[in-house]
């Protein structure tokens, strides 16, 4: 579904306890609730006196030269894109024609699991993880800083992991590694198999 101003913050499509213990409750809460809220809201405020921007797409905005729209929709984008790969611990399994794409760009599923995780433990600061699909088909992971994303260079976005702390702190405090190796417990493979379709 396009989206475009003025936004409103998605329904998450499971129970906030859905990803324990993962994931717990009140992180869930707290970051859908307030953070993602926040990027939402400041995103509504930035284009009210921006009528030329109001009728552009939420993926339009992700590279607007304005540091508040830009930010604030990356904020948006990411975080949708993030809620809707979960599932609960245990219920994700990898089909047979991702599996052979991961082979194919990194030799194996366990080879991609540990680039992707050094990756994400590699962004200093605020960022994402992600694996993507590049122009030429093939899959790559790479990481983004604060709330930038992989569309703006060309990139098809298949998978994020959100390495700010509020994504994390209150179960794994400054475990960031626990956190990225536990991800894989709730990884909605279906949904990152639909993406790359």
């Amino acid at each position: 579904m396009i989206k475009t101003y003025p936004y409103l913050l998605d329904t998450l499509p499971y129970a906030y306890d859905a990803l324990e213990p993962v994931m717990d409750k009140e992180t869930v809460m707290i970051h859908h609730d307030k953070h993602h809220q926040t990027y939402v809201d400041n995103l509504n405020k930035a284009l009210a006196e921006n009528e030329q921007l109001q009728v552009k797409t939420l993926e339009e905005l992700l590279s607007s030269e304005l540091p508040a729209v830009k930010n604030n929709a990356g904020g948006v984008w990411n975080h949708d894109f993030y809620w809707e790969e979960m599932t609960t611990p245990g219920e994700g399994h990898i089909g047979e024609s991702l599996m052979r794409e991961l082979e194919k760009s990194f030799e194996s599923v366990e080879e991609f699991m540990k680039i992707f995780e050094a990756t994400a433990l590699g962004r200093f600061g605020s960022g994402w993880g992600w694996l993507v699909q590049n122009k030429e088909g093939g899959l790559e992971v790479l990481s983004t800083a604060n709330q930038d994303n992989p569309l703006v260079d060309g990139f098809k976005p298949l998978l994020a992991i959100d390495v700010w702390e509020h994504a994390y702190y209150l179960k794994y405090k400054n475990k960031r590694a626990d956190y990225v190796k536990a991800f894989w417990e709730i990884v909605n493979w279906d949904k990152v198999e639909e993406r790359l379709k």
